[in-house]
Order: structure tokens, then C-alpha cells, then sequence
């Protein structure tokens, strides 16, 4: 009974007649978008010809449908270049900044050492100062990206300075090339520069190392952030997004915007390549974090570089107040070499040296803590911490961007109603609220998406290859947090850090011994001259005292 009372009751209820398109604001609102009115039905069809657009009676015809992919194709990209502006900037800024300060860093130590040398040494260091430019430019070609050892760059540089200081302190013998290469075969026993070498080693390692692979880190961000931000809509997804966006027109309801979750969903499905970015991608970031600690610390290249030439100055010094005992024990171990039939009587002082060096007072005497040294090694200390603290910042709030994309897109400002008007948006067919739930970021998690059909079974090639790229920069970034050089890590897996990410210690830095070879010494022939430990020549006395005095102005 209750059954048939039901039926007869919806007879009597009068049906609502749907409403009819108009086309006539269809037409409007077409022609507001810049095209012409010309091509928008006069009234409703049966939408029989439409691919996109759901098939039903509608103001839309195939030519208006076509016009509304291409329209959808362009908003993709330019929403996906706008969303991505803020990233790329990051990253091309950020990258062209460091590498600029990092190079100009260099070439103001050179030109600073080359300046105080010349005024301190005239032309005994234009004699020698390719022996400087060779080293600045080793370092130069490591920073910018050249696979070349770095601490054999330093040993290189060391060995060579040895060789000159050498024959300038023992200028009264002959000093062929197979005595400087003898000469060689002692440095680490003798350590005629004491520790210098060591430290400096390390820590121009560890500032180099962080420094070159913090800037090729930011080189790969900026790359993949490009690549990705221009990534191709596939043919699903442009259908998908112009339904979205355009066949509400379609139904009159222009005015109404997609359903927030509705959006999302479509987003989801066309971005679901980048999203696979995510996983690798926020690594990445953490890696970059961690290698800014190192150029915040005690041993970022600005602290190392600065000082550079009091170091080198210290280790000279060195040599200089135990050169008696050097050469001493270069003879016992080399034989005395030959004299070079000139003695040192024969020689003036201003031949060799310049006599500008010399000091006004004891007061004048140069020192690493000279005020003005300290003032400007504050000042590049502080212009890297707050271009270091603001890229931190940065970095961090990009770290989950490719899963963010799509919520991005669908700010209510953008493309999407608010998540307040689930009713009153457009779901794809009509108004009203979107019920299929939404999807889970990814290429696999798209398998089922209502909106946008996506073949899990086919990544792109494009974000495979970024992915690569990022898993490649990462290793080298947490290889430079610990200090290791990742292109001699093998031939150096004795000394190597474990590269637990513990921070940074001693045995982080490899330390190389290719210098020292086990061939055997090559002894120069024997003389019946005295052994330079019982003569000690006025001369040389000299020689030394004014060196000294030549280098601590130097250093000032």
C-alpha cells in the first residue's frame, strides 16, 4: 500500500523543466576570452561532436572545444612558470652569486699576495712569482670544475717554493735538477716549512671541497628546476585540464570555478612525473643544508683564503731560521753539491733583494692580526653569513615543492573555488560537489585517477634522467660535508673519512703521498769543502736577517 501511495504521489508532483542554455551569454562570455562570437552555437546542440566536453546539450561546438585546448595548454604552462618562478630564482640567483663571490675571493687574494710580494721582495719575487700564479690558477681550474686533485695542487706548490728558497739560501752551489728532486725525496722528513703545509692542506681542502661542490649543487638545482618547470602535458592531461577549466562554459556556467578537490585531481594526474621528483629532490635540499654549515664554519674558503699569505709567509720564515740545519742535513742525505764558482762575497745583497722591505720601527712589523686584516676578514665573514643564511632560508621552504605543485595551483586566487564552496563549484559535469576522493601524489598512486587518465607503467624519461642527476649531486654534497673529494676518494681509501655525517674531522681530508717516491737517492759528488755547519759566510747571515725583516712586512 505505502508503495503505490508513493508512486501515485510523485504523479501528482509537477516536473521541473531544465533549465535551457543561454546561449546568447555563452556567446558573451566566449567573446571576452578574445575569440570570435561568430563560432559559438545560436542555440543548444546535442554536443554529439564534442571530445573533451561531456556530451550533452550545450553552447559548445568542436571548433570552440579545439580553441578551448589550446587556451588550456597555454594556462598550464603559464601557471607552471609562474608557480616555479620563485624556485628558479633561488637557484640561478643563488648560484650566480656564490660563484661569483667564490671567484672574486680568489682573484682578490692573488692580486693582494702579488701586491704585498712585489712591494716586499721587488724583483726577487717577479723572478718566482709564476711559482704564486701557478698555484692560484690550479685552484681556480679545481673550483670551477676541473677533475684534478687538490692536495697534489698544494704538494705541487710546496715542493717547488722548497726548491727556490733552496737555491736562494744556498745560491754559492750549483743546484741541478736531480739534486732538487733528491731534495724532494726529504721534504716530509724535514718538514722545512714545519706544520704550515699540514694545516693549510686541510684546511683549504675542507673550504674548496664545500665551497665548488656547494655551487655545482646549486647549478643542479637551477637545471632541474628549468627542465622540470617546461615539462609537456601529456594528451590526457590537456583534455583533462580544459575540461576542468573550459567546458563549464559549455553549460552556461562560466561564472562558477572547479571544485577544489576536483582540481586537485587533475593536477595530480598531470604532475604526477614531477611529484616522483619529491623523495630524491628533498634529500638533495637536506644535503645543501648541511654543506652551508660548512661555509658558516671555522673553515669556509673566505676565512682560509684571506690569511692565505701570512701562512705561506709563516712557512717561509720557518725554513728561513732553521735553513743552517736544512741544508745540513739535505748535504748528509744528497751530498754537497758543486759550487756554482761564485761565491757569495762576490754578490750583492741588492742584486737579489729589493731594499724597500725594510722596516721603519719594530711597531711596523706586520702580523695575521693587523687591524685592518681582521676589520675586512669581518666584513667577507659577514657578507657570506647572510647570503648563506638567506639561501638556507630558501632552500628549506622549497624542500617538498613538486608535491606541492598541485595545492599550488589550486589556491582559490589561481584556478580552484575555495574548499568553503564544495557546493557551489564546477565537479566536471555540472554544479555541485565533487565526491571522488582524492588521490595521493605520484606516477603509481595515479593508476585509478577519475580525471586524468595516466599510464603508470611508462615514466618519463626526462624526470628519470633529474632524478639521476639529484642522487649524483647528493652523494658529492654529503661527500663535502664530511670533507672528501669524491674524485680521489679511491686512490686515497687509506686516509679517507668514513663519511658518517658526524662532522668534519682530521681524517675527512685525504691525505695524499704521491710526492714521495721509493726511488732511490741520487747523491751529488762529494767535496772537500767544509760542511756548511762549520762555515757559516757574513753573507748569508745577512741574506737571512733581511729576508726575515722582508718577510714579517710582507705579512703585516
Amino acid at each position: 500500500m505505502l508503495a503505490v501511495f508513493a508512486a501515485l504521489c510523485a504523479l501528482l508532483v509537477p516536473r521541473v523543466p531544465v533549465a535551457a542554455v543561454n546561449c546568447s551569454q555563452v556567446k558573451d562570455a566566449f567573446t571576452d576570452l578574445g575569440y570570435s562570437p561568430a563560432d559559438v552555437p545560436t542555440e543548444e546542440t546535442a554536443g554529439e561532436d564534442l571530445q573533451v566536453c561531456v556530451p550533452q546539450k550545450a553552447c559548445c561546438n568542436a571548433e570552440m572545444e579545439e580553441k578551448f585546448s589550446q587556451r588550456s595548454t597555454q594556462d598550464f604552462e603559464k601557471l607552471m612558470d609562474d608557480t616555479s618562478e620563485e624556485l628558479r630564482e633561488t637557484f640561478m640567483s643563488g648560484h650566480k652569486r656564490f660563484d661569483d663571490f667564490f671567484l672574486e675571493l680568489l682573484e682578490s687574494t692573488e692580486r693582494s699576495l702579488n701586491e704585498m710580494f712585489l712591494r716586499t721582495y721587488g724583483k726577487l719575487y717577479l723572478q718566482n712569482a709564476e711559482v704564486f700564479r701557478s698555484l692560484f690558477g690550479e685552484l681556480k681550474r679545481y673550483y670551477t670544475g676541473g677533475n684534478i686533485n687538490l692536495e697534489e695542487i698544494l704538494n705541487d706548490f710546496w715542493m717547488r717554493l722548497l726548491e727556490r728558497v733552496f737555491q736562494l739560501l744556498n745560491s754559492q752551489y750549483l743546484i741541478t735538477e736531480d739534486y732538487l728532486e733528491c731534495i724532494g725525496k726529504y721534504m716530509e722528513e724535514l718538514k722545512p716549512f714545519g706544520d704550515v703545509p699540514k694545516k693549510l692542506r686541510s684546511q683549504v681542502t675542507r673550504a674548496f671541497i664545500a665551497a665548488r661542490t656547494f655551487v655545482q649543487g646549486l647549478m643542479v638545482g637551477r637545471d632541474v628546476a628549468n627542465r622540470v618547470s617546461k615539462v609537456t602535458m601529456s594528451s590526457a592531461c590537456v583534455s583533462g585540464f580544459t575540461k576542468m577549466l573550459y567546458c563549464s562554459y559549455c553549460q552556461g556556467l562560466f561564472t562558477l570555478k572547479p571544485c577544489n578537490n576536483y582540481c586537485l585531481n587533475v593536477m595530480k594526474g598531470c604532475l604526477a612525473n614531477p611529484a616522483d621528483l619529491d623523495p630524491v629532490w628533498s634529500k638533495y635540499i637536506d644535503a645543501m643544508l648541511l654543506v652551508t654549515e660548512r661555509l658558516e664554519g671555522p673553515f669556509n674558503i673566505e676565512s682560509v683564503l684571506e690569511p692565505i699569505d701570512v701562512k705561506i709567509s709563516e712557512a717561509i720564515m720557518n725554513m728561513q731560521e732553521n735553513s743552517m740545519q736544512l741544508s745540513y742535513q739535505v748535504f748528509q742525505g744528497c751530498g754537497q753539491p758543486n759550487p756554482s764558482g761564485m761565491s757569495r762575497s762576490s754578490r750583492s745583497v741588492s742584486d737579489t733583494f729589493s731594499g724597500r722591505f725594510s722596516p721603519d720601527s719594530p711597531e711596523d712589523l706586520p702580523t695575521a692580526s693587523t687591524g685592518s686584516r681582521l676589520e675586512r676578514l669581518r666584513m667577507i665573514v659577514l657578507t657570506v653569513v647572510i647570503q648563506v643564511t638567506g639561501v638556507k632560508e630558501k632552500l628549506t621552504k622549497v624542500r617538498k615543492f613538486w608535491t606541492s605543485l598541485p595545492e599550488a595551483f589550486c589556491q582559490e586566487e589561481h584556478v580552484a573555488a575555495a574548499e568553503s564552496a564544495e557546493d557551489d563549484c564546477w565537479n566536471g559535469r555540472e554544479e555541485g560537489r565533487y565526491v571522488p576522493e582524492v588521490l595521493k601524489d605520484g606516477l603509481t598512486n595515479q593508476a585509478n585517477n577519475p580525471e586524468v587518465g595516466v599510464d603508470i607503467s611508462r615514466p618519463d624519461t626526462m624526470i628519470r634522467q633529474q632524478i639521476m642527476a639529484l642522487r649524483v649531486m647528493t652523494n658529492k654534497l654529503k661527500n663535502a660535508y664530511d670533507g672528501i673529494d669524491i674524485y680521489f676518494q679511491d686512490s686515497n681509501d687509506e686516509s679517507s673519512g668514513s663519511g658518517g655525517g658526524s662532522g668534519f674531522t682530521e681524517t675527512s681530508v685525504t691525505e695524499s703521498n704521491s710526492f714521495i717516491t721509493d726511488a732511490p737517492i741520487q747523491k751529488a759528488e762529494k767535496t772537500e769543502e767544509s760542511s756548511p755547519a762549520c762555515i757559516i759566510h757574513p753573507n748569508l747571515l745577512l741574506l737571512l736577517v733581511f729576508t726575515a725583516l722582508g718577510l714579517k712586512e710582507h705579512w703585516r
